[in-house]
Parts: C-alpha cells; sequence; structure tokens
C-alpha cells in the first residue's frame, strides 16, 4: 500500500497542512492564518498557542480533504519558520511570553555590542552573522525581560524551541524537546564544525543549556505522536527548517544546486555539501540538513521582506484585495513609472545587513498610480533576490547558471518573468511549488523507508515552467535600486526617533 505523508508547515503568516500521497501527489491542504502582533515599531510576535490551535486545524482540515483518516498517515514531516523563539514552562505546558518571531529587531542594540566584541568567533562556530534576526539574543532578552524567568531557567523548568520544536512537543504531548541540524544551526548557539551546542556561546548569551531541545536528525525515526493529540500514534519522521526543507524538495542535493523561495521573505540556498563556505559577501554559512549523522552544508542569503511586501500593500495601503491581485493590478500599467521601492519594512538582511535600514518609495510623481506601485513592488522582491544570487555567485566563484523557484509569489510569471531578465539566466519553476511542505514530505518518507536514498528521490524530478532572460538593458534600473539602497540605509539612527 502507498503510504500517506503529512507534512505540516508552520510559516510566519499561516500555518498549513498538506497531505501528499507516496508519488508525491497533493491530495488535501488545510491553511489558516494567525494574528501578526506589532507591540511596538520593529517588534514582531506570534502567540504560541494561536500557533498550535491553527496547526491542529489545518491538520484536521487537510486529512478531511484528503478524505483519509489519522491511523492511515504513514509518516510526518514538519517543517517551519526559522529562529522564532518560545519559551514555555516544561510544568505547566504554557508559553513564559509571545514568540518572538524571527523579523523581530528589539534586540538589535546587544546584537551590535556584542559583535563589536565576539563578532569574529560567533561568526567562525555558527557561519552565521551576530544579528537579532537569530535566536540566541531573543531567548536572553525573555530570561532577561519575563519575570521570574532566569531563575525558573536555572531551575531546569523552561524549555526553549524554535517553532518545530514547540510543535512536536505538543504533538508528542510534551515526551519529546528535539530539534533538528538545520534549525538549530539558525540559532547563534549551535557549532557547525562540530555539530552540537556550544557551551562558550551558551555562556556569551547568557542562555543556561538545561533550555536547549536535543538535536537529532533531519529523517529517521525521530519522535512518536500522542494517541490523545492525533488519533494515533503516528512516526515524525523528518524536520527541516522551511528554507532547508524547499532546498531539499528542490532536489538539490548535489553541491551547486541552488533555489530561492518566495515567501513572506526570500531565501536563497545553494547546497555546498561537505565544504563550509566562508563567505566574504555578507552571506551565511548554515546547516542544509543531517541525514544518518552526516552533515550537509549550504550557503544562504535572506531577504528578510518579499511577500510581506505584498501584504503591506494589501493591509497597509490597500491597493489590493487579495494578495493575488498585485499581478493583474501591476500589468494594468506595466512598467513602474520611475518608482523605486526598497522593501527594508524589518531593516535590511543579506548583503547589506542593516538593522536600521527602513523602506522607502522613491521617484514618485503626480502621475504616479497604484499600478505603478504595484509593478515597483514586484521589481524591489526581484531586485533584493538579485543582490543576494550575485553576492552568492562571488563567494562560490561561479556564474548563475539558473535559480529554481518555489514558494507562493513564484507562481506570478509577470515576477518571474522580471527576476529572470534582472539576473540574466533561467529561472526553474517546478510542477509542485510547495517546494517546503514537499521537502518535508521527501524526509519524512526517507526516514520511514518509503523512498531508499537520494538517487530514488531524484526521480520526482518535474519542471513546469522555465523564464528565460530577455535581453533588456538593466542599468538604469540597477542604478536607482543602488541609491535607493544607499539613501535607506541607517535610517532609525541619523533621524531623531
Amino acid at each position: 500500500m502507498k503510504p500517506y505523508i503529512l507534512a505540516v508547515d508552520a510559516g510566519t503568516t499561516s500555518s498549513r497542512a498538506i497531505v501528499f500521497d507516496g508519488d508525491t501527489k497533493k491530495i488535501g491542504l488545510g491553511q489558516f492564518e494567525f494574528t501578526q502582533y506589532f507591540p511596538q515599531p520593529s517588534l514582531v510576535e506570534h502567540d504560541a498557542n494561536e500557533l498550535w490551535t491553527t496547526q491542529i486545524k489545518a491538520i484536521k482540515e487537510a486529512l478531511k480533504q484528503a478524505k483519509i483518516k489519522p491511523n492511515e498517515i504513514s509518516a510526518i514531516g514538519i517543517t517551519n519558520q526559522r529562529e522564532t523563539t518560545v519559551i514555555w514552562d516544561a510544568v505547566a505546558g504554557e508559553p513564559i511570553h509571545h514568540a518572538i518571531v524571527w523579523q523581530d529587531r528589539r534586540t538589535s542594540d546587544y546584537c551590535e555590542t556584542i559583535k563589536a566584541t565576539h563578532g569574529e568567533i560567533i561568526t567562525e562556530k555558527t557561519g552565521l552573522i551576530t544579528d537579532a534576526y537569530f535566536s540566541a539574543s531573543k531567548i536572553r532578552w525573555l530570561l532577561e525581560n519575563v519575570p521570574g524567568a532566569r531563575a525558573k531557567a536555572l531551575s531546569g523548568t523552561l524549555r526553549f524551541g524554535t517553532i518545530d520544536t514547540w510543535i512536536i512537543w505538543k504533538l508528542t504531548g510534551g515526551r519529546s524537546h528535539i530539534t533538528d541540524a538545520s534549525n538549530a544551526s539558525r540559532t547563534l548557539l549551535y557549532n557547525i564544525h562540530s555539530g552540537g551546542w556550544d557551551e562558550d556561546l551558551c555562556s556569551l548569551f547568557d542562555v543556561p543549556m538545561s533550555l536547549l531541545p536535543r538535536v537529532v536528525d533531519s529523517s529517521g525515526l525521530l519522535a512518536v505522536t500522542d494517541e490523545a493529540i492525533m488519533g494515533a500514534e503516528l512516526p515524525i519522521s523528518g524536520i527541516a527548517g522551511d528554507q532547508q526543507s524547499a532546498l531539499f524538495g528542490q532536489l538539490c542535493f548535489e553541491p551547486g544546486e541552488a533555489k530561492n523561495t518566495y515567501g513572506t521573505g526570500c531565501f536563497a540556498v545553494t547546497n555546498t555539501g561537505e565544504t563550509i563556505v566562508k563567505s566574504t559577501n555578507q552571506m551565511l554559512s548554515t546547516v542544509a540538513w543531517q541525514l544518518d549523522g552526516k552533515l550537509t552544508y549550504a550557503l544562504e542569503g535572506s531577504v528578510y521582506i518579499a511577500g510581506a511586501l505584498v501584504q503591506w500593500l494589501r493591509d497597509g495601503l490597500k491597493i489590493i484585495e487579495q494578495s493575488s491581485d498585485i499581478e493583474e493590478l501591476a500589468l494594468r500599467e506595466g512598467h513602474s513609472g520611475g518608482v523605486t521601492i526598497v522593501p527594508a519594512l524589518s531593516g535590511l538582511g543579506a548583503p547589506h545587513w542593516d538593522a536600521y535600514a527602513r523602506g522607502t518609495i522613491m521617484g514618485i510623481t503626480r502621475g504616479t498610480n497604484d499600478s505603478h506601485i504595484a509593478y515597483a513592488a514586484l521589481e524591489a522582491i526581484a531586485l533584493s533576490t538579485a543582490d543576494v544570487l550575485e553576492a552568492m555567485a562571488k563567494d562560490l566563484g561561479t556564474e548563475l547558471k539558473a535559480i529554481k523557484v518555489d514558494g507562493g509569489a513564484s507562481t506570478n510569471a509577470t515576477m518571474m518573468q522580471l527576476q529572470a531578465n534582472i539576473i540574466g539566466c533561467p529561472v526553474i519553476r517546478p510542477a509542485e511549488t510547495e517546494s517546503t511542505a514537499l521537502g518535508a514530505a521527501l524526509l519524512a518518507g526517507l526516514g520511514i523507508g518509503h523512498w531508499k536514498n537520494l538517487d530514488d528521490l531524484k526521480l520526482l524530478l518535474d519542471v513546469d515552467r522555465s523564464f528565460e532572460p530577455a535581453p533588456l538593458n538593466q542599468k538604469l534600473l540597477r542604478d536607482q535600486w543602488r541609491r535607493a539602497i544607499t539613501a535607506c540605509k541607517g535610517w532609525i539612527q541619523n533621524s531623531s526617533h
């Protein structure tokens, strides 16, 4: 009998669950948005309990659509927004505070201080840049600012987790406190050379090691769900952070193979195999996955705001009713009218790494309309991605030959064509753009032996469309972009606020 595999996709703006059959055909989907909390400018939080309730709701909906019962699921794969930090009381089972989201900038000043004194050794050990993006400073903030948290942590009653760890804790009825190496490598506390939590880094960030989950492989028999929660005891056999999961789902198993995911942010990742590539262009070295105890590495560049820019046009400016409306609106004029948007709504990620940058809309005239703004937003996402891909190519010492794409916005043909034009190489879109969830399903299926090895998985490749670059002169567009980037950098530091 062919298995049914449940992929749990705990994203930044919604909880999703997808049921795949043994041939990776999507047969059931559940998706529910959850509340985004913005207590102050640049602060972003989630209610961890709401993440859990919407996730369970999504799982039930996916099973309903697939017309199967829980006991028919053969394996569960978990993928998740990374770096987002939850701390909970292991006895009460309740979070001590809202989850602090990866986009949150409250610890930027602290990170700048630590970076000045310890930045080089942190990067050497973790492959990351000392930044508020990652989990360590968020953990420290919670322990310092939630009354009684530090004392409880020292007594051993608190638990830390990224969202995979929290969801697995809940699915297993509190029996499993685990994470995989790909998620652990995003905390600033994990040594990517030795493959474990680093005592010196934990000491530097004032994080008691008793808080930390056990690090496991990304595929294998990793945990078992509680029957009272899921209606059956089911193996959790795949775990990976969302971007590493998408790399796996895009079948980028060989060094040099790359993908870009268009989600809330944009994340370009290249497989570097057994080699940790030390970036000279502000990229991140990270763990791609761990199979049979062996680490595979990757080079990554992160754009904080991509789909979130479209959401802002929807919810903030209200020029579209649904995110999917942006393509039609952009094509009404078919150009930006000279408008340039820098989507630094949460600072700038790679390759700029400026926590104090803020978003800009430049080049506005009295003739500027909502269609120009929409088109400029699509260009902004493509230009942000181009900066990352070009910096990554320099680190790898090779020119971009092609980039595989996935994520919600990859269905936007206008933006994919813009992307191909700007980077000057083909953009390849798979038939299944749910690469993040698919990666979790493939890891889970591999973990139960449905697929024997990576060669089996390579046979699943199915391309929908390749966008070929048009021979257009991009010099003016790129020049305007660079000038706008320069203008928005250090905005908070340079202002009275």
